[in-house]
């Protein structure tokens, strides 16, 4: 959390409804990185009260503002000024104070996806760009791939009205700008029509095809199309990889999600406010804040492994942790640490209960300190408190290494550091504990992963891949 005092900056965002936004993780982020006294936080603005929210901003003095849905348009009038390239799309997205007090409005939605095209290595210069979709993003896309200089723009829906309506209305946006721009409406159904005289193209996915729940579906799913584009971008980033990313990048195609693009209109935004500290966010800054994006969306804030001891959890989450680029904590090692001295010896001295408190502890710290971007490995018995496993709910993803009793034994016999194990029948012991613990490891987990019969990495692989990242670890 940023540290506020009477010096610090607030900026925001407005729109109805913002409280799921991931904005606050974009510029909060950021301000942080850069040691800038500012805070950004969510108001949620109710119908018809636009007016009075932009009027509270500049009495606030509140620095910029982003706008989202449904208001990228209905605040216009109560600007001061506004940015050639969000008045020609005719919507807002952020608001910069100006000298006089008020706000200017610009649109870096626009300029955001420009940006994440430039760092992709995307150049639209004489290009063709295929649009699916007509609805409310289709219209700024298409203004904006016009306006940098692709040659030709098809705009495909399934009803060819609204692809007509939105191709007029660029075209009328366009005239007063000297760009002389081929946009092409066109039924969906009709798409064949593009591969019979387009060789290679850029595509834009702007419908909610795709969108969680509905992960299996494409617009388009004939795989003769994704041959013919060369890069895609997909609005939709939840998936993180949508059936039509998927499809064209097992074409060979680049494929960016929408989270890029959320990601880059935050950083512009960002640059707008704090342009008199002459901020300017680098690729690798971005790439910093694009993987917490990531993990936010994915809901693995931290990816946390549970199970009985010898599942490999060390291993796994040490493989995990290089893989990914992420943070590693043990909590046995940590507790080990803090407290200067082996697990055995707080046992023997301390008893179990004493070193059951020590874990909660460590998980209320992790949790209250909203510790992120780490690979946690468990401590086989911390689950088992009922209090712990409220706790690793909302620390993040948490991923049960589930392994047969027989394997364990495998895997431990002669170990004499564990605890638990000094049994004259280490192998009955261990089925006992698991058949106590098993149900525990299944309840709080949000993934299972069986090991018996895999290599660590492949268990690790087997784990990213349900958790949706779009990486496969070597």
């Amino acid at each position: 959390m940023n540290h506020t005092d009477g010096n610090t900056v607030t900026c925001g965002i407005i729109g109805n409804p913002v409280r799921h936004t991931l904005s606050p993780l974009i510029h909060n982020s950021f301000a942080k990185m850069f040691g800038i006294n500012l805070v950004y936080v969510p108001f949620e603005v109710k119908e018809g009260a636009v007016k009075a929210a932009i009027k509270g901003a500049t009495a606030l003095n509140i620095r910029g503002m982003n706008v989202t849905v449904p208001y990228k348009s209905d605040v216009i009038p109560f600007l001061e000024e506004i940015d050639p390239l969000a008045e020609g799309i005719g919507a807002v997205n952020t608001l910069v104070r100006t000298k006089r007090g008020g706000f200017k409005g610009y649109n870096t939605d626009m300029s955001g996806l420009e940006h994440a095209m430039k760092d992709e290595g995307i150049d639209l210069t004489d290009d063709t760009v295929v649009i699916l979709g007509a609805g409310g993003v289709a219209r700024p896309v298409a203004y904006l791939c016009a306006s940098i200089g692709a040659s030709k723009i098809y705009i495909l829906n399934r009803t060819f009205e609204k692809a007509q309506v939105v191709a007029d209305e660029v075209l009328g946006a366009l005239e007063d700008t000297g760009i002389d721009a081929d946009i092409v409406p066109m039924p969906l159904e009709d798409y064949k029509e593009i591969l019979k005289t387009e060789d290679k193209f850029f595509a834009v996915q702007c419908t909610s095809v795709g969108l969680f729940p509905d992960v299996n579906s494409a617009v388009i799913e004939d795989e003769e199309f994704y041959k013919h584009v060369h890069s895609v971008l997909d609005v939709v980033y939840k998936p993180l990889e949508t059936k039509f990313m998927k499809l064209a990048k097992d074409a060979g195609a680049k494929t960016f999600s929408g989270l890029k693009m959320l990601l880059y209109q935050g950083i512009d935004a960002f640059e707008l406010w704090n342009k008199d500290e002459n901020i300017k966010i680098s690729k690798e800054q971005a790439d910093v804040v694009y993987k917490s994006l990531q993990m936010d969306v994915l809901g693995a804030t931290n990816i946390i492994l549970e199970g009985f001891m010898g599942s490999g959890k060390s291993t796994v989450s040490e493989i995990l942790a290089e893989g990914l680029d992420l943070e590693l904590l043990d909590t046995d090692e940590a507790i080990e640490e803090a407290e200067g001295r082996k697990i055995s010896d707080i046992f023997e001295t301390d008893g179990e209960d004493a070193f059951r408190d020590m874990e909660t502890g460590l998980m209320d710290m992790i949790v209250s300190e909203h510790i992120r971007e780490t690979v946690i490995s468990l401590g086989g018995g911390l689950p088992v408190r009922e209090e712990n496993r409220e706790l690793l709910k909302k620390a993040g993803k948490i991923v049960y290494l589930r392994t047969a009793p027989e394997t364990v034994y495998e895997r431990l016999k002669g170990d004499d550091t564990r605890p638990l194990l000094k049994s004259e029948d280490p192998l009955a012991r261990i089925k006992e504990l698991q058949d106590k613990r098993g149900k525990i490891y299944e309840d709080a987990a949000d993934l299972i992963v069986d090991t018996d019969g895999k290599t660590p990495l492949e268990v690790a692989n087997e784990i990213v891949k349900a958790i949706g990242f779009a990486v496969t670890i070597v």
